[in-house]
């Protein structure tokens, strides 16, 4: 068992509380690039997970979010993911925060890479943004209740072991 965190660092401007777009109806997918453990086998497709679905594991009577058999030694592997309450903030913008929890069993997490939307609110406005998209490593908007530029900047990530 290892656990790791997914770490995020970025600066804002005018925003906070920027975080995945994360429901049961509409669950963020969080993208990895994994190796196998037990051959050190790269899988050769990012995989996608979100903190909703669950996975029967075979030959136990558990679940997690992502279950894996390794294409080149057929070993079979799980691991549970789950979001911290932790965000970006105005208070952390250009510190590393703990974004995800992860409870790996025979995976190498190599990389993260960020698709799909996020969200944040307005510093002092309070307007949501919902379709924040960091997968160039930054964002940046105008609030018209602010009436200037609210932004995303330098975002960097960072799988961590506990």
């Amino acid at each position: 068992m290892v656990n790791l965190y997914l770490k995020v660092k970025a600066e804002l401007e005018n925003v906070t509380g920027v975080q995945p777009a994360d429901t049961p109806q509409n669950p963020y997918e969080y993208v990895f690039i994994i190796e196998c453990t037990t051959c050190r086998q790269v899988h050769n497709k990012p995989v996608s997970i979100n903190c909703y679905e669950q996975h029967d594991i075979i030959g136990s009577r558990g679940e997690a979010s992502f279950v894996f058999r390794c294409k080149s030694c057929r070993s079979e592997h799980s691991a549970q993911i789950t979001r911290t309450k932790e965000k970006l903030t105005a208070e952390t913008s250009g510190k590393w925060i703990r974004l995800l929890e992860i409870d790996a069993r025979g995976i190498e997490f190599k990389k993260f890479i960020s698709e799909g939307l996020w969200e944040c609110n307005g510093v002092d406005s309070g307007t949501m943004f919902d379709d924040v998209d960091l997968e160039d490593g930054e964002w940046h908007d105008y609030d018209e209740n602010l009436k200037g530029e609210v932004s995303v900047v330098d975002v960097e990530f960072e799988i961590a072991r506990l």
